[in-house]
């Protein structure tokens, strides 16, 4: 059995990277999906297929028509959904990421640093699982396998 898991989160640090040498490390038979990589790229791509809009906020919209049909093929393709909440970034995506997967009723990871507890505790109660760190998110996908 292979399983899709659609990695939502910020999109600047090399989080994404740890979960997948974590999970070959473990041999988890596991193929990852996610957000757009590529800032640049997920902030132009409205204007690389419709060109160029009249002012930022048509430009914005634009992205953000593509950015959402990709999320929901590949939320809707995923077996799993692992949401990271950092401290460092905005969190407004992985936020609708992670109600996204609850709405579909995808099964859902929550990796959250203790001191989110208070701010995340509703979206933490309708997770399946909410736990600290990437390693401990493998761990609980590994035990799927057991």
């Amino acid at each position: 059995m292979n399983l899709t898991i659609y990695l939502a989160g910020e999109i600047h640090s090399n989080w994404r990277e740890e979960v997948k040498v974590l999970s070959n490390n473990l041999s988890l038979p596991v193929t990852f999906v996610g957000p757009m990589e590529d800032h640049d790229r997920s902030d132009n791509i409205g204007e690389e297929i419709l060109g160029t809009m009249p002012n930022p906020i048509f430009k914005d919209s634009a992205a953000s028509d593509m950015n959402n049909f990709r999320t929901k093929v590949l939320l809707n393709k995923a077996d799993i959904v692992i949401a990271l909440f950092g401290e460092k970034y905005k969190q407004w995506n992985t936020a609708m990421d992670a109600s996204t997967a609850i709405a579909l009723d995808k099964p859902l990871i929550i990796i959250r640093p203790e001191k989110l507890h208070h701010p995340l505790k509703e979206l933490s109660n309708k997770a399946n699982v909410t736990v600290e760190t990437i390693e401990q998110a493998v761990h609980v996908l590994s035990y799927v396998f057991e």
